[in-house]
């Protein structure tokens, strides 16, 4: 019994690392919890093809713009990836701390 709690605690503090490092090495992929949606937005000027009429249009133009810019700069699943990422680490923590405490448990009563 023992011996069991000693190893089952080893076995998944070792499995949860090398699941990380398969991860993190872009061997396999995170588990998706976040995904993206892709959303095309088009402004009406960029359908009309026209010169926007006030000042409420132009700033709808500078906008759209900008996110055109920014879906330049930062890639559209880069955020998801970023969380599933950080998710997969909360979890591994958990199951580390989780091992650690198995063994833990194990070595006490082997000393008790």
């Amino acid at each position: 019994m023992v011996g069991i709690l000693i190893v089952s605690g080893i076995l998944i503090i070792i499995w949860s690392l090398y699941s990380s490092y398969s991860i993190f090495t872009a061997k396999t992929k995170a588990p998706e919890i976040f995904k993206t949606q892709n959303k095309e937005i088009v402004s009406q000027n960029t359908l009309n093809k026209t010169k926007p009429a006030n000042a409420e249009e132009l700033q709808k133009e500078m906008e759209q713009k900008i996110n055109d810019q920014l879906a330049n700069i930062i890639p559209s699943n880069f955020i998801s990836q970023l969380f599933n990422l950080i998710s997969w680490s909360i979890f591994v923590a958990i199951l580390i701390l989780g091992g650690g405490k198995i063994s833990v448990i194990g070595i006490t009563i082997l000393k008790g």
